[in-house]
């Protein structure tokens, strides 16, 4: 994958869909993931794919695929650690109290971007209901 500096991103967080529109060539996602100095992988998104894997008929290419992707210098893997179920915490009250949760898991998603001081790349627009979440929805 090239890298360039245009449109600079320090740090880029990507969800499962972004994942998953990356791997399919997604010309918006890819120039995103170009630009930024680090990606990084939300260990909740890793299990939702590691379920839509095994659900699917190319599991090991899929594995392999992703493998490959971790591996890469510029990827990290975020962890859930005690700050992030903290800010977890904080944003799943809000979004209650405000009458609009969001599913469980994106919540955790959010709260990871949050923590590390990321910028999400997603396709979910459940996650405009999050007040002050550095993110680029795309359609």
């Amino acid at each position: 994958m090239t890298r360039s500096g245009a449109d600079h991103i320090e740090r880029l967080v990507l969800d499962t869909s972004a994942y998953s529109r990356l791997r399919v060539g997604h010309e918006a996602v890819m120039s995103m993931v170009a630009t930024a100095d680090s990606v990084l992988m939300p260990v909740i998104a890793l299990g939702e794919l590691d379920a839509a894997f095994e659900l699917g008929s190319r599991a090991a290419e899929n594995r392999m695929a992703l493998s490959e992707f971790l591996a890469e210098p510029f990827v990290s893997v975020l962890d859930a650690t005690r700050s992030v179920a903290r800010r977890y915490g904080e944003t799943f009250v809000k979004l209650r109290r405000a009458g609009t949760p969001i599913p469980t898991n994106d919540v955790w998603i959010a709260a990871m971007t949050l923590d590390c001081g990321g910028r999400l790349l997603t396709f979910d627009r459940d996650f405009e209901r999050i007040e002050g979440l550095p993110r680029v929805i795309l359609v």
